[in-house]
């Protein structure tokens, strides 16, 4: 199998990267990234030094891939407010030329990452399930939203199979500190650097984490199935102080925090159903997250 995996130098691009390699020995890896997020590099891939948006024809017509996994896109929020034709340039016309290109070159099947809480919004029923309005707070979602839908047109039109795993947030090693989704990688960061953290709003806005490390495990499973959307989420909803107190308590500090305003576009309480992942992919989350941030703080310690 050949296997191309879209900013596969970045946080979670990289550990889908390493897990492939683990589970497919005699497989061809390649990574589609323009290193501007990440240059976390496996030595046995084959890397193509590029954005989602330039002509792609070359790399799918020559390396005929089987299976895209497209992780690759814009992922702040706040970004996509300030700039949001910038955010659809990545995330719409970017994963647009993707799924063309899966389409020209005979790819057989594209699993697209998407974003879970950004996508639904505030959502009437917790924890949510993908039966839920859609209804974004941000530029942000309505783009990851579009290119999901996008996906479904080529499925009913050229038969492109896909699967779209809907994430809740992501934390774990090589997650940069400054990615405004990071918010444990940053708490540790501040922490290490004996800088105060900063929690906007009253901090008792809630959010699922999942260890990146499980969702390369279901990114796997989805490999061997088809034409599903499912949240990839641990379905326990954690205020932001309490992944505070957790991530003080793994680094035996007592630093207080500051407070700031809540920033706009901000989901209040985001937790998301796994029943379906369970279901369809037989996957089920591993890592509490207790241990999930001791193993993210050991991995930044090991850096110093």
């Amino acid at each position: 199998m050949r296997y191309l995996i879209t900013g596969g130098a970045g946080f979670i691009g990289s550990h889908i990267v390493d897990k492939l390699l683990e589970n497919n020995k005699n497989s061809q890896i390649h990574i589609l990234d323009d290193l501007s997020s990440g240059k976390n590099i496996n030595m046995g891939c084959i890397v193509h030094k590029t954005n989602i948006c330039n002509n792609l024809a070359k790399i799918f017509e020559d390396n005929r891939i089987d299976i895209v996994i497209h992780t690759a896109a814009q992922v702040m929020v706040q970004k996509s407010i300030d700039f949001p034709v910038k955010d659809a340039e990545v995330n719409i016309f970017g994963s647009l030329n993707i799924i063309e290109n899966c389409r020209k070159y005979g790819v057989k099947k594209i699993i697209y990452l998407n974003s879970g809480g950004a996508v639904v919004g505030n959502a009437e029923k917790l924890p949510t399930d993908e039966k839920a309005l859609i209804n974004p707070l941000s530029p942000y979602g309505v783009s990851k939203y579009i290119a999901e839908q996008y996906l479904k047109v080529y499925n009913n039109l050229y038969d492109l199979k896909y699967m779209s795993l809907r994430l809740s947030n992501v934390y774990g090693p090589r997650q940069k500190a400054s990615s405004e989704g990071g918010v444990i990688a940053l708490f540790i960061n501040n922490i290490m650097q004996k800088t105060n953290p900063v929690i906007f709003g009253d901090g008792l806005q809630t959010r699922d984490f999942i260890f990146v490390k499980d969702v390369a495990d279901a990114v796997m499973l989805a490999t061997k199935t088809e034409n599903h959307t499912v949240n990839i989420s641990t379905g326990k909803e954690t205020t932001i102080k309490r992944v505070l107190d957790l991530v003080r308590k793994s680094t035996n500090s007592k630093i207080s925090e500051i407070t700031r305003p809540q920033k706009p576009g901000e989901v209040r309480r985001s937790v998301l159903s796994n029943k379906a992942a369970q279901k369809i992919l037989n996957w089920v989350p591993k890592t509490s997250l207790e241990d999930g941030i001791q193993k993210t703080v050991e991995y930044y310690k090991s850096l110093k």
